[in-house]
């Protein structure tokens, strides 16, 4: 008895392993927050993308210094053409990080102030020298493969039609953020 039970358990470390449970949390988070009919058909790639600016903000610490003052929301910004529409703001109303509502700006130039969260659209250009500038305690998003070597923090990368991203982690610790060992389990590729 005492062997099947061990070997029940083994099979249950094996299917069921922290990681895919994150990735089969993301997706439904991501599809529950869609809503119906949108859910029914294929989410579209912003609506992935938005969905997971969402739960980035679960599995990242920020340092205390990357807020104002204690009140101040937690602000996913959005740099340069704004690719979500509605959807972004309609997945974060009512939700809040750490006991800080969220909040969604879109910004244009250099006022990245007050940004905790810090997508960088695909119309912005000289990106690594905008990064370089970049005061401590953003996570930085973009897309693409080149923006984790600008020196971004989460790329988005759309892999056999399926967003993923990839994580450069020294540009974490450059920018004082502490990225979750479950965020890094999923992430597509991490650079060090």
């Amino acid at each position: 008895m005492k062997a099947i039970s061990e070997r029940s358990r083994s099979v249950h470390r094996h299917l069921f392993r922290p990681a895919d449970c994150l990735i089969v949390l993301l997706a439904f988070l991501a599809g529950s927050l869609l809503g119906g009919q949108a859910a029914a058909q294929q989410a579209s790639e912003y609506q992935v993308k938005a969905a997971f600016l969402l739960n980035f903000t679960k599995f990242v610490d920020w340092p205390p210094a990357a807020f104002a003052d204690p009140n101040a929301p937690f602000t996913i910004c959005v740099l340069g053409d704004d690719p979500f529409g509605t959807v972004l703001d309609q997945i974060v109303e009512g939700e809040k990080v750490n006991e800080r509502r969220l909040a969604v700006r879109r910004i244009h130039g250099k006022e990245t102030a007050g940004c905790q969260e810090l997508f960088v659209t695909s119309s912005e250009k000289d990106v690594r020298h905008m990064l370089a500038n970049l005061g401590p305690g953003v996570l930085t998003i973009g897309e693409g493969e080149d923006f984790i070597r600008d020196g971004g923090i989460i790329a988005f990368v759309v892999e056999h039609r399926r967003v993923r991203f990839d994580i450069n982690q020294s540009a974490a610790a450059n920018a004082d953020l502490r990225l979750s060992s479950k965020l890094l389990s999923v992430a597509r590729t991490v650079a060090n």
